[in-house]
């Protein structure tokens, strides 16, 4: 299994999410959050924005599904322009449902 972490804009959030669960993975976790990349935040005249909002998607997919899912993320969030937000893709090792006490 891979724990996909996806940084996206927020106004593509509605938007990837409903192309996920019509991709067949329903299933994530999302949380606002504020962040910067390589170019160190926004330039405004002479104000400078340190921080961008952002939305951070969590999915734990099968590792045969990484590429579909990262293809759906990335055609979706995609404007081509600076600040469209960065992909993570890890090792998970286990999972267990708090409810059943059941791993995956």
């Amino acid at each position: 299994m891979k724990m996909v972490r996806a940084i996206i804009r927020p106004e593509k959030e509605h938007d990837v999410v409903l192309a996920l669960e019509g991709a067949g993975y329903p299933a994530m976790t999302k949380a606002h959050v504020f962040g910067r990349g390589k170019q160190k935040g926004l330039q405004v005249g002479p104000v400078r924005y340190d921080l961008l909002s952002k939305v951070l998607l969590l999915l734990v997919v099968n590792d045969e599904d990484v590429p579909k899912v990262l293809a759906v993320i990335t055609d979706v969030s995609k404007t081509g322009f600076i600040g469209d937000g960065k992909i993570f893709i890890s090792g998970v090792d286990e999972a267990v449902t708090i409810r059943t006490g059941e791993g995956l």
